[in-house]
């Protein structure tokens, strides 16, 4: 990136304005455009994520359609303005003016759906807004491979602007610059609501542009400046449900590279699908088609085997689970414990060592060091009404297809016989045995055979 400055804090106090006023009909979506999740996380919040890096004294979300939905989602973290009617993004910029009554310092405008705008990015807008030449706004442009519609930035070569402007309204000669402008700016506040009280809407679409801050500054002549960004991809906007699924995809394989390339095995990588805010340690082995949703964090020396799903765990190291786990939020495996195929936990420690390696689920339940779950095992933790836990002691072997029935206590050292169904506390070193008795009759299924043999042939007659 051009203008790139070294990591530092910016130069005066920092408002944040995100534009997330538009009603995304592209989507076609009752849920608001800029809270479609990305990696397991609304887009916006990426964005604000990356914001917040800057430490800003006020945030201030422009938002029109499904105002309601952001408070829910963004709480009072931000401030909102509302923009009613919409009248282009000039007017939705004016709107936040009574939210940044009394602040002095940079205003950074931002786009609720441009998500992956880089906090490195953001700080070389705000350090060139400070450079010596001064500029009046600092614009951040880019050079797509096909320049398509967006408006453009016509500059010198040392980057202060001549002149923007927006596709719609653009001559051949300049729709032929490939710089284009990606709509993010940087502005003194001093500067930002004097400079939009003068832009007009004498234009194709008859709307307040926000990019006409320049021009009016230009033919002040004052000094504005565009730097440019060396991935455009940095700053794509997201409009349809295909945008979203090329968003994700650009995403997914920036983390895969990041995972191997901190010491992660991935044996299929394009199969494999991480949250936001997934953790791995090193010598980690993921086989393919595994999902992690949010909150997950890997230990060092963990395999994580084919067709596993991953929501809110944490493995320690040496933990092996899968093929066909599902670890749910509050799944926690102790070092060297292990589960198997089609194996659920939720909200259930399974202790040091310890094991259940075939179809099982194991609910509000801790279970000691080295135990062993057997096949078809369950925790029943709900009445109907009420969760209740389990806890199984340390060495406890627990036979296939048993039962548990919670609030339960199953002691230390203690062996549940394999088809018990267990409703009473276990005690330590404890036989448990819950089954019918087993009744036999010799040669009853001989006569019983021959019996509906002669029946059948009967019926043929």
């Amino acid at each position: 990136m051009s203008a790139m400055a070294e990591d530092s804090s910016p130069l005066a106090p920092l408002a944040v304005v995100v534009l997330a006023a538009g009603k995304g009909t592209r989507m076609k979506s009752n849920l608001h455009k800029v809270l479609h999740p990305i990696a397991g996380r609304p887009m916006l919040e990426h964005l604000m994520a990356s914001a917040a890096e800057l430490s800003p004294q006020r945030q201030v979300v422009v938002a029109g359609h499904g105002l309601e939905q952001l408070e829910r989602a963004l709480g009072e973290s931000v401030t909102f303005a509302v923009q009613e009617p919409q009248l282009g993004t000039g007017h939705a910029v004016q709107q936040a003016q009574g939210a940044l009554q009394g602040f002095d310092g940079d205003v950074l405008i931002l786009y609720g759906d441009v998500p992956f705008v880089r906090t490195e990015t953001m700080r070389a807008m705000i350090e060139r807004l400070h450079a010596e030449d001064s500029p009046a706004v600092v614009v951040l442009g880019f050079e797509p491979e096909d320049p398509l519609q967006y408006g453009r930035v016509l500059a010198h070569d040392d980057g202060r602007i001549a002149m923007m402007v927006e596709y719609k309204d653009a001559t051949d000669e300049q729709r032929a610059c490939r710089l284009c402008n990606s709509g993010l700016m940087a502005v003194r506040s001093a500067d930002l609501f004097d400079l939009l009280s003068r832009v007009g809407n004498d234009n194709a679409q008859g709307e307040y542009y926000l990019v006409d801050i320049v021009n009016v500054a230009t033919l002040e002549g004052r000094t504005c400046a565009v730097i440019t960004t060396d991935d455009p991809d940095e700053v794509g906007g997201i409009n349809s449900r295909g945008e979203l699924a090329e968003a994700e995809a650009r995403w997914q394989a920036r983390r895969r590279k990041d995972a191997m390339a901190d010491g992660v095995t991935l044996t299929a990588p394009e199969t494999v699908f991480f949250a936001w805010d997934t953790q791995l340690g090193r010598d980690v082995t993921i086989e393919p088609n595994v999902v992690f949703g949010p909150g997950v964090m890997v230990a060092d020396d963990v395999t994580i085997r084919a067709f596993s799903h991953l929501e809110g765990a944490t493995l320690e190291s040496g933990v092996e689970i899968g093929p066909y786990a599902r670890l749910r939020p509050g799944a926690v495996l102790k070092t060297g414990s292990k589960v198997g195929n089609f194996v659920e936990m939720k909200k259930a420690v399974l202790g040091e060592g310890a094991k259940a390696n075939h179809l099982s689920y194991l609910g509000d339940a801790e279970i000691g060091a080295g135990a062993n779950i057997g096949a078809g095992t369950i925790t029943c933790n709900y009445d109907g009404y009420f969760k209740h836990k389990t806890v199984i002691g340390e060495r406890a072997f627990i036979g296939s297809n048993s039962a548990l029935v919670a609030p339960l206590q199953i002691g230390a050292d203690a062996i549940v016989a394999a088809g018990s169904a267990v409703t009473r506390n276990v005690a330590p070193g404890e036989l448990r045995l819950v089954r019918g008795e087993q009744l036999v009759k010799p040669g009853w299924a001989d006569r019983f055979h021959d019996t509906m043999k002669k029946k059948k042939a009967e019926q043929k007659k």
